[in-house]
């Protein structure tokens, strides 16, 4: 792919987006959506959310990650959901996949 082609593709892209993001705020008071659309809408965000952490925390290129990653997201979410500070969460997580690395986890 060339450095022209390259530009246009992010063009293209960037415009897309923009429409969408537009979109949003013009068409909202003229598409009404049933209470549970906007529920499914709602729960559908949180179960892609869920489903790109799951797949970033268990895998690595085309295969999977080891057991030491997912350890450090698991630590994560439990600090996370006991409403810990940040940095603590993301300390924690750390530290958890390089001791487990470091003990010779995978």
């Amino acid at each position: 792919m060339d450095g022209v082609e390259l530009l246009v593709g992010t063009a293209v892209l960037a415009l897309g987006t923009f429409a969408f993001r537009f979109a949003g705020p013009v068409l909202r008071s003229r598409v009404k959506l049933s209470p549970r659309a906007e529920k499914l809408m709602a729960l559908a965000a949180v179960v892609l959310l869920a489903a790109l952490v799951a797949v970033s925390a268990l895998t690595e290129g085309h295969g999977f990650a080891g057991f030491a990653r997912p350890a450090g997201v698991l630590v994560a979410g439990v600090l996370a959901w006991r409403k810990a500070p940040f940095v603590l969460v993301v300390v924690a997580a750390a530290a958890t996949a390089a001791l487990l690395r470091l003990a010779g986890v995978p």
